[in-house]
């Protein structure tokens, strides 16, 4: 007789963001602060923030979502480095370099997910296993003396942990991976996230420094105004709660009027009537509404253009018509809407305000703290 799974419970650090609004502890105000408006602007500050935070910490890739199946592979070139992530028959996550070890092709060149047990090169047909072995080459009598074994791929850094897939850029570096590993685990395994199914992904052109793309997301006080034709009748004037876990942000933002109504050991009510946000160093995102999950990773490409793919999460692949009426919906309002145009919309915007060269200095309100604590946070890692 199977026994039924656990029920799930927040954290520690999830219970004390709601007690923490709940008491009205949330809205005291802090001062107003500023930041320096050539941050978005500087090629020589982009260079040093590519360096020292995409190429020297774990940057997150892909919900686990992306590959749910064992003998699958994905390509994924968006920060610069050609990547190959496979999922072996075991069902362990690999990350490996997209390139063939005979000649340097491009192994897989393919914008879905592909299933199948081996990864064939399109130029001269060496094959390998989702586990990176080098499984055949045509008349391997050409080769004698050559060991397979020295001609496995080359595998990246990486942690698969809460349902999301995590990625070194530098194969020579040491990664840590121990708060991926560690506290946000557990807050992504208390979510669910791994559990999950992937509905939906696009990827976005913005013309805006990544972060802008990254302040959008760290504060709410653009809700009522930015979002007054798509969410905003949701939720309150910026009310919420957030915190740190290492560099890592982590904010709770109730619906409209009901704060006050959340049973704190009722996790099913919590995630119904307040929405977790984690904006993670150095640049993804994850919202998590009641019944879905957005997941947002950021990829500067130069210091005024950046790539944000959208991954959308819901609990099980849409069973009827009507379910899948539900999910094309939600995509279209957050995806479509309120990301697509107002979000980003709004970065392309500030990114021309602040390229006029006329804004030397940018006023932050209040309730746009975790804004300043995201650039303070930035500032330490670079040096700055």
């Amino acid at each position: 007789m199977d026994m039924p799974a656990p029920k799930r419970r927040p954290t520690n650090g999830q219970l004390a963001l709601a007690r923490r609004i709940k008491s009205g502890e949330s809205l005291a105000m802090p001062k107003a602060a500023t930041l320096d408006a050539s941050i978005y602007i500087d090629d020589a500050r982009f260079c040093r923030e590519r360096e020292t935070l995409f190429e020297s910490m774990p940057v997150l890739v892909a919900p686990s979502a992306l590959l749910p199946e064992p003998n699958s592979a994905a390509t994924h070139d968006d920060y610069g480095v050609p990547l190959l992530l496979t999922r072996d028959k075991g069902g362990k996550l690999r990350i490996f370099l997209n390139i063939c070890r005979h000649r340097g092709t491009r192994l897989l060149d393919a914008e879905e997910v592909v299933k199948a047990p081996r990864i064939v090169c399109p130029y001269h047909a060496w094959t390998y296993a989702p586990d990176g072995a080098l499984a055949g080459l045509p008349r391997p009598e050409a080769f004698e003396g050559v060991d397979r074994c020295d001609l496995a791929l080359i595998e990246m850094p990486s942690a698969e942990a809460g349902g999301m897939i995590w990625a070194g850029l530098d194969r020579q570096k040491d990664y840590d991976f121990s708060l991926v590993t560690g506290p946000l685990r557990q807050d992504f395994e208390a979510l669910g996230f791994a559990d999950m199914h992937l509905y939906r992904r696009r990827t976005h052109k913005v013309e805006g420094n990544w972060k802008l793309i990254m302040d959008a997301f760290l504060e709410s006080y653009h809700v009522q105004r930015l979002h007054q034709n798509s969410i905003a009748r949701f939720f309150g004037d910026g009310e919420g709660a957030g915190d740190q876990i290492g560099p890592h942000q982590r904010s709770l933002v109730t619906r409209k009027a009901e704060g006050e109504e959340f049973d704190l050991e009722d996790w099913d009510v919590l995630r119904r009537l307040g929405t977790f946000t984690y904006q993670m160093l150095p640049a993804s995102v994850i919202i998590c509404s009641p019944d879905y999950v957005n997941v947002m990773t950021i990829m500067p490409q130069t210091v005024r253009e950046t790539l944000v793919e959208d991954f959308m999460l819901i609990p099980e692949p849409p069973a009827t018509d009507k379910a899948e009426d539900h999910w094309a919906r939600s995509w279209a309002l957050l995806d479509g809407q309120v990301f697509g145009k107002e979000d980003f919309g709004a970065c392309r915007l500030g990114q021309k305000g602040l390229d006029s060269g006329e804004v030397g200095t940018i006023v932050l309100g209040g309730l746009e703290q975790g804004v300043k604590r995201f650039h303070d946070e930035v500032d330490r890692q670079i040096g700055a």
